[in-house]
């Protein structure tokens, strides 16, 4: 049990993290037929965000905020930018500028930056932990599960019972459909955008707690597990990305930990071996591939 408890609390932390950010992927993809590869870079925004606001003297409870705003905002300004003005466009074009915008984000980064990992000086307490028994759980691991479980009951939350969600959910059923009937359709695409920054904006604090660094690229292997997550789940499917996105987690997180040996490197191979004999006997994903947003 010392060793079980832990290690599902770990199992579950990083599966919060790909459901955090395999959400935001499959509520755009819904409403606009996009894979936004660029998603990650949000992540990478937040973490950048975080270390100017520690590095300047904000406190935690001011950093989290202003955090979620410059990843809400970002994202927003992504798709007003770079998507907006494709919109219609075929899926290849959609799929080539989303990395084009994670690329000239990176390049960004880089150059004004830096190129190296920077140091996020996180306040102490995000490295106490819980003793259950002989048991060692560290707090960020247990956050990061309620906060995933509060993130996705919210938002569910806010599409059923909030005229906007009700719009974005609509959208996602009918786009076209939707813009006849006169809802606003620039601004369901911008809140839609928006919802996917704020989650992007949660999972970054959550991440750069454990892990206290950031760089250029650091976003990039985040969103590929959140893609594979939400296809894992049924993409356009907000109960399959949770449900991905956890699986990945748990599977990722149980061979890191019991693979010994040479077998230890190939941890991430065998995770996404195991991903693809999932969907070879179902296809549609966990839960299945929906129209809109369910």
């Amino acid at each position: 049990m010392n060793q079980i408890l832990p290690q599902l609390v770990n199992s579950l932390a990083l599966g919060s993290r790909y459901a955090l950010l395999a959400l935001g992927l499959a509520m755009v993809f819904s409403i606009m037929g996009l894979i936004n590869f660029a998603h990650g870079e949000l992540v990478t925004i937040g973490g950048y965000t975080m270390w100017v606001l520690f590095d300047h003297g904000v406190a935690w409870w001011g950093v989290i905020p202003l955090t979620l705003l410059a990843t809400s905002l970002a994202a927003v300004a992504m798709e007003r930018v770079a998507f907006r003005p494709l919109r219609g466009a075929s899926i290849v074009t959609l799929l080539i500028t989303s990395f084009a915008v994670s690329y000239f984000i990176q390049i960004a980064f880089q150059v004004f930056v830096s190129a190296a990992p920077v140091g996020i000086p996180l306040p102490s307490w995000v490295n106490n932990s819980l003793h259950v028994g002989g048991a060692t759980l560290p707090y960020v691991a247990i956050v990061s599960f309620v906060v995933t479980l509060l993130a996705v009951t919210l938002l569910n939350l806010f599409l059923r019972r909030t005229s906007l969600g009700v719009s974005i959910r609509a959208a996602a059923e009918d786009f076209e459909v939707v813009r006849l009937m006169g809802v606003r359709a620039d601004f369901v695409v911008m809140a839609a955008f928006a919802l996917s920054g704020l989650l992007a904006g949660i999972a970054a604090l959550l991440f750069f707690a454990t892990t206290a660094s950031v760089d250029p690229g650091t976003g990039t292997p985040l969103v590929i597990y959140a893609f594979i997550g939400a296809v894992l789940g049924g993409l356009g499917s907000l109960t399959g990305a949770v449900l991905g996105g956890f699986a990945l987690g748990i599977v990722t997180e149980v061979l890191e930990t019991n693979l010994h040996g040479g077998l230890a490197s190939f941890s991430d191979a065998l995770a996404l071996a195991a991903v693809v004999g999932i969907l070879l006997l179902r296809p549609q994903g966990l839960v299945g591939r929906h129209a809109g947003l369910s």
